[in-house]
């Protein structure tokens, strides 16, 4: 069987990662140390080579920064023109991603990748407007220096001294297609900063004195470099899997230390250590489980645990890998992490043993011959080392899993009668069937036999069985029967290749009946992990995340468990709700605050209070330190195995970036709610200082004429300047009330009045109200005269219509008719107030109904933007609905509805009493 064929798993995979590909548009990153180093004009010029191959170039987005070597080169290529936002009185220039969308280009240029887009934008970073661009199929260039990486944010702060709040998702980094560095060294950098070629002179001079000081560009530049390196490594390493290559790249120093139980294991790690260490190198640690290491004692079982731990604590990645081949596992997983070299302690056989079965650095030596192999030495003792250590010796008693002579005495000697039963039965079969069929037959029920013993008992059984059976066989059947003297020679070829297919058969029935409990308890584990994944990404609020994190827990881990977050003064505390600060007892908070404040391990069979029953184990998130998870285990060997470790870690990295996700999601929304408290604030004063600041000016002038010269003016003057004077108070009046108003409906202060009315009661009490402004505009009344009563508050259905109406006059010439109607449609009664105006401008429809939205028109419209919200609040009040539109003919219509329901009837009794 060819053991190169590919995987059918990672084959599909890599046609759905190549499908996903051909879809979406390609990216491409011109990646630098600073400002200044040339990206803009570096991603210029690859686009002017682009276009001159025919491609459909559009210059999106391109920060110029003034440098005139950077706008020449937008010479020649089409320029998609900014979308204006208005922001405090300021106009800003951002990227028109609907207009890039619409446009749809081939190739489109989006400079500056961690911008943050202005208030109101559909995206709030520029990265992901690139992102649906790409979705779309476009490909687009763009650039970012390595201070916006996220990843890296904290590092560029603490070399520089400037904290960098635009930062783009190294998951974006990871997605490029190609990334390209655009290097300068740190002297030409300072020697274009000084010509004024980055920065404008005043600029250039602080900046030299705080970024962009040598040392600064020198660190900054290497981290360019190694995030750049980082990249192409892990293209080569996509590139490798996508075209099933097999044979190790000598790109990268990457080394790969194979650890088992022996006593040389701690010294191997120590001395991979420091090879990695000279070499500047990645290092993985592996612990091959096989079916013999399976049946390891409680002291190797130690010993590997304290390995994997020791190599943790000095910097390297640890897995546990599982498969039948211990050295064809190794390499397998050397050409997966493309490792350039193989770290193997010495062979603990020798002589003889050594030449007749060989070693594992014998097998890999031959077989990974693309890798260098390293081999250590200096062999201790790790009985001595184990019982030198109290607390190895202690966690002996319960580390491990039971092996053939830790079985009881009474269950191995019932597992050997059982094969000794076994033989019985099946030479009571063969018995039967000696007279009908051939000896070779009888043979096949014997193997059958030590199969179903091999299965059930283990190995040794059914190695006695397989023995029993030949004898048996010879016995019972074999001429002379009932006499282990054999007539024919070729009958002792039958026993031997019986005996040697009985032990082969049992010894691959136990390896198959052991691999499948093992990946039975992986399936659980990873059945148990999903399951809990699920329901973390589905849930909302600390208490349930924790409440399912405490049930899975215990489902998987046998152990009670507490989740322990900080307080507002980062101190641990217990948690409060439902009780289940008593799911762990005897969780120690002093313990606990420790792990936190140090992101360290600690309490049960760690080096931190190891003589504790519970196991403090930090939460932590890429943000930072979270909580604590303490863990009481009802059965240590729960949580001891490497395995469970791993799973273990699993579980809390998944519990830390809930946690991060419930928290992030409440910093947003909070910070979205004082965007819009913000937003609604400066609106507020807008409006209120413009309408307030009008008729103040026009009451403050007309009053001082009245004071200084009330005896010269004659009576026609004194009262236009009298009239004013109450217009203007009375807008100021209606300007407060409106405020109130609007004020009380968001609370929810208002109590309908509700009463059965004719709605030409109502549309009569609105026009009277409003007869001395709407001289100006014809108004023509439409409604059927068999319109049924609506259950409504007749005064606020009124305020209404008087703010549409006052509306309608205020956008609409002298002159211009005004017109109501109303129309009962399916179990409403919709209400139209219709004018012939200008209309409503394009995508303002709904935006008109906003808190302080006022369309802008010529002439002085004045308002504070409040009458349609008022609408629409009391409109929603009654359980109706409005929305506006423009009219074919020219115009603008506002229509509302009210809900229809059977009036109450009048008892004929009533009415003759009546």
């Amino acid at each position: 069987m060819n053991d190169q064929r590919p995987d059918p798993d990672s084959l599909l995979q890599r046609v759905q990662r190549a499908e996903a590909k051909y879809r979406r548009g390609r990216l491409k990153i011109f990646f630098g140390a600073s400002a200044g180093v040339g990206k803009t004009f570096g991603m210029l010029l690859a686009a002017h080579e682009r276009r001159a191959e025919g491609l459909d170039v559009l210059a999106g987005y391109v920060e110029t920064h003034k440098r005139a070597e950077t706008e020449h080169l937008l010479d020649g290529l089409e320029i998609l023109p900014p979308r204006l936002v208005s922001y405090r009185d300021t106009q800003l220039r951002e990227f028109d991603l609907d207009a890039a969308l619409k446009r749809h280009p081939a190739l489109i240029l989006v400079d500056e990748l961690a911008h943050s887009n202005a208030p109101g934008s559909r995206h709030a970073k520029r990265w992901q407007d690139v992102e649906e661009l790409l979705e779309a199929g476009i490909d687009v260039y763009t650039a970012v220096n390595v201070q916006h990486i996220e990843s890296l944010n904290d590092v560029v702060s603490q070399i520089t001294g400037i904290s960098v709040w635009e930062t783009v998702p190294d998951a974006v980094l990871e997605a490029a297609n190609e990334i390209e560095l655009i290097d300068l060294p740190p002297d030409e950098l300072l020697q274009r900063l000084n010509e004024g070629k980055v920065y404008l002179p005043q600029q250039a001079e602080r900046a030299a004195q705080n970024f962009f000081r040598k040392g600064n560009l020198i660190a900054l530049r290497e981290l360019a470099l190694r995030c750049t390196a980082d990249r192409v490594d892990a293209q080569m390493r996509d590139y490798r899997e996508d075209h099933a290559i097999h044979d190790v790249w000598q790109v990268k120093e990457r080394l790969l230390v194979c650890v088992g139980p022996d006593g040389n294991a701690e010294n191997l790690v120590r001395s991979a250590f420091r090879m990695a260490q000279a070499l500047k190198a990645e290092w993985i640690v592996v612990y091959v489980e096989t079916a013999k290491l399976q049946h390891l004692s409680r002291e190797q079982r130690d010993a590997t645990l304290r390995t994997l731990k020791l190599a943790e604590e000095l910097g390297a990645e640890t897995l546990t890998l599982a498969g039948n081949q211990l050295a064809e596992e190794v390499i397998a997983y050397a050409h997966t992490r493309n490792a350039s070299r193989i770290v193997l302690g010495k062979p603990t056989l020798s002589g003889w043993r050594l030449r007749l079965f060989g070693s594992l650095v014998d097998t890999i030596v031959r077989r990974a011959r693309d890798i260098d192999i390293h081999v250590v030495g200096k062999e201790t003792n790790f009985l001595s080392q184990t019982k030198a250590n109290p607390y190895f010796a202690r966690s002996r008693l319960y580390l491990g899993l039971a092996s053939e002579e830790q079985i009881p005495l009474f269950t191995r000697q019932a597992a050997y009668l059982w094969a000794l039963l076994a033989t019985a039965i099946c030479t009571g079969i063969g018995w039967l069937m000696v007279e009908h069929f051939d000896l070779a037959n009888l043979i096949m029920v014997y193997l059958l036999g030590v199969v179903v013993v091999a299965a059930r008992y283990g190995r040794w059984p059914s190695v006695l069985s397989s023995f029993l059976s030949v004898l048996s066989f010879d016995f019972f059947f074999v001429p002379p029967r009932f006499s282990f003297a054999v007539s024919d020679t070729q009958y002792l070829i039958i026993f031997a290749v019986m005996l040697l297919v009985g032990l082969v058969i049992s010894s691959m029935t136990v390896r198959i009946q052991h691999q499948a409990k093992i990946a039975g308890h992986r399936e659980r584990r990873t059945a148990s992990l999903y399951a809990m994944s699920r329901e973390l990404a589905a849930t909302r609020g600390e208490e349930n995340i924790m409440r399912i994190t405490i049930k899975h827990l215990a489902e998987v881990f046998e152990a009670q468990a507490v989740v322990l977050l900080p307080d507002k003064t980062e101190c641990i505390v217990y948690p409060t709700g439902d009780g289940s600060a008593q799911s762990c007892h005897g969780s120690d908070l002093s313990v606990a605050q420790w792990v936190f404040d140090h992101g360290q391990m600690a309490g049960q069979g760690t080096d931190t209070l190891p003589g504790g029953d519970v196991v403090y184990l930090p939460l932590k998130a890429p943000s930072g330190m979270i909580g604590v998870l303490a863990l009481l285990p009802l059965n240590p060997v729960r949580i001891a195995l490497p395995e469970q470790q791993r799973l273990l870690e699993t579980f809390v990295s998944q519990i830390a970036l809930a946690l991060e996700r419930v928290r992030l999601a409440e910093n947003a929304h909070n910070a979205q709610l004082k965007m819009e408290t913000e937003q609604l604030r400066n609106s507020l004063l807008t409006a209120i200082s413009h309408d307030l600041r009008t008729p103040l000016a026009a009451i403050v002038g007309a009053s001082s004429s009245l004071v200084r010269d009330g005896e010269k003016l004659d009576e026609l003057a004194r009262h236009e300047l009298s009239q004013a004077i109450y217009d203007e108070s009375t807008r100021m009046a209606s300007l407060a009330n409106n405020l109130l108003d609007m004020a009380r409906l968001q609370a929810g202060a208002v109590v309908l009045n509700r009463q059965w009315q004719p709605l030409e009661e109502v549309v009569g009490g609105a026009l009277a109200g409003l007869r001395a402004r709407m001289d100006s505009h014809p108004v023509s009344v439409k409604l059927p005269h068999d319109l049924p009563l609506v259950e409504i508050d007749s005064l606020l259905i009124e305020r209404v219509l008087v703010n549409l109406l006052e509306n309608a006059v205020k956008y609409t010439p002298p002159g211009t008719p005004i017109e109501i109607s109303g129309v009962t449609e399916q179990k409403e009664l919709v209400v139209t107030v219709a004018d012939w105006g200008t209309g409503i401008p394009i995508g303002e429809e709904k935006r008109i109904f906003e808190k302080f939205h006022r369309v802008a028109s010529e002439g002085n419209q004045g308002g504070a933007g409040l009458g349609l919200a008022i609408c629409r609040s009391i409109v929603q009040v009654h359980g109706g609905r409005i929305w506006a539109d423009n009219l074919s003919t020219g115009g603008a219509a506002f229509h509302f509805s009210l809900q229809l329901t059977e009036p109450p009837l009048i008892e004929s009794e009533e009415i003759v009493e009546q």
